[in-house]
């Protein structure tokens, strides 16, 4: 079964990332090799939430869009990437999502037509 971890910054990891970036990178890519080492990582990808805000595009209910700059929910925790990983079921991706060991918010979720 495949299942999204949907990944929160949050002010903290903020915090630390912007304390020392390299050293934080490791601690996180040592964890995903771990998942990647026991063939449980399909994908992922980080998002820029530094550099650029993102854009929302709502659309009302005659069509017409409206775009603002800045996330679709606003707070403390911004949507900082994601990761797909193949598991036998949802405790197997509950587990491994708590062993993260930096202090973001993990937001799990099936893939549509896996569980």
């Amino acid at each position: 079964m495949k299942y999204a971890l949907m990944i929160f910054e949050t002010d903290e990891s903020r915090r630390r990332i912007q304390a020392d970036r390299d050293a934080y990178r490791k601690v996180y890519e040592t964890w995903i090799g771990e998942i990647a080492a026991r063939g449980h990582l399909v994908g992922g990808e980080a998002f820029e939430t530094e550099l650029q805000t993102p854009l929302t595009v709502r659309k009302a209910a005659d069509g017409t869009p409206t775009v603002t700059d800045g996330p679709a929910h606003r707070g403390e925790e911004t949507l900082g990437g994601w990761f797909v990983l193949e598991v036998d079921d949802r405790a197997e991706a509950l587990a491994l999502a708590k062993t993260l060991p930096t202090p973001e918010t993990i937001e799990i979720r099936p893939i549509l037509g896996s569980a």
